[in-house]
């Protein structure tokens, strides 16, 4: 929320309320404050913070003439541990359907999933699905201790907080047990090879820019320090690189179909991550495909790559959650 403070008495006035999004600060040289601020039903437009909140920019306007599906909280227990989601319901909703449900997973992992505009969830949820976005223990905005709560412990109690969040959206009467997917990009790339060694109700998977055996990782990737730091070293602590890397080495587990992406010039995670994984399934003789989008880095940035992606996973999701 935008808010003004009175130094004088540390009194807080609040210029915004609701579920909503606010960031990009920036401040001029005479002391005019701008803002991008948005919800989940508008998209960021500019606005000034003077007595109250002025919009600048009217870009979205359009989108007022568009029927926009829904979004709400949803909190549910996972062990011991409250975890907050965002639900977006199906465009046109019917109480008592029930859905096919994606869940989307944020990367990171230090992040997380905000009332913003998703663009990704609102095309899902206009194609009849509902879409879960979860903050599992690790993500930002709940503390030191719970973002640590993964620390060399990955694909465990965050695949826990994910897999109960699917549970809750069952147990609303909202989500079709039988057709359950999940993707990510990044560490949600990650957490979806962790979620489909793991979780058996999921069908189909979208796993963009992901890892599964990290100590092939190791050397590959920018993290060196990082893995020495939390996991050790691979030629001494391999058990612990091998505990966190057992969507690779338990890929008998998998059953779901799953679309493995990666951007050919990701120096950040290679796509020897995906293309692991993408080996592995198709050993096994499960549904698979690999998609490698040319020149690009870690965030596709191409329209046309940005276009094709949104239209593979939506396919790819189609294909397995709606086929009768």
């Amino acid at each position: 929320w935008a808010a003004k403070i009175d130094l004088a008495t540390e009194e807080i006035s609040y210029l915004t309320s609701g579920p909503r999004f606010a960031f990009d600060l920036a401040v001029s040289s005479t002391g005019r404050v701008a803002v991008l601020d948005g919800t989940a039903e508008r998209p960021y437009e500019l606005s000034a913070l003077e007595e109250g909140v002025r919009q600048l920019t009217h870009h979205n306007d359009w989108l007022a003439a568009k029927s926009l599906a829904q979004t709400r909280d949803v909190s549910f227990r996972s062990g011991k541990q409250e975890i907050h989601g965002i639900l977006t319901l199906p465009l046109g909703y019917e109480e008592g359907k029930k859905y096919p449900l994606i869940a989307r997973l944020h990367g990171g992992p230090v992040y997380q999933f905000s009332h913003e505009f998703m663009f990704d969830w609102q095309y899902y949820a206009a194609n009849g699905y509902a879409v879960l976005a979860v903050n599992p223990r690790g993500s930002s905005g709940r503390g030191f201790d719970f973002a640590k709560a993964i620390y060399a412990d990955w694909g465990n109690v965050d695949v826990k907080d994910i897999s109960a969040g699917i549970s809750h959206v069952i147990d609303m009467g909202v989500a079709d047990p039988e057709r359950i997917g999940v993707g990510g990009w990044s560490y949600g790339g990650i957490l979806t090879d962790y979620m489909i060694a793991s979780d058996r109700r999921i069908k189909a998977a979208v796993s963009g820019a992901g890892m599964a055996n990290f100590l092939t990782g190791y050397g590959a990737d920018q993290y060196v320090f990082e893995y020495e730091q939390e996991l050790g070293l691979p030629w001494r602590d391999t058990k612990t690189f091998e505990r966190v890397s057992y969507p690779f080495f338990k890929a008998d587990r998998i059953t779901a179909a799953t679309m493995f992406q990666c951007a050919g010039e990701d120096w950040n995670v290679p796509c020897i991550g995906s293309e692991q994984m993408y080996q592995a399934l198709r050993s096994r003789e499960i549904d698979t495909v690999l998609v490698i989008y040319p020149g690009e880095n870690h965030g596709l940035t191409r329209p046309s790559f940005l276009s094709d992606r949104l239209a593979r996973d939506a396919a790819w999701y189609d294909k397995y959650l709606k086929a009768e």
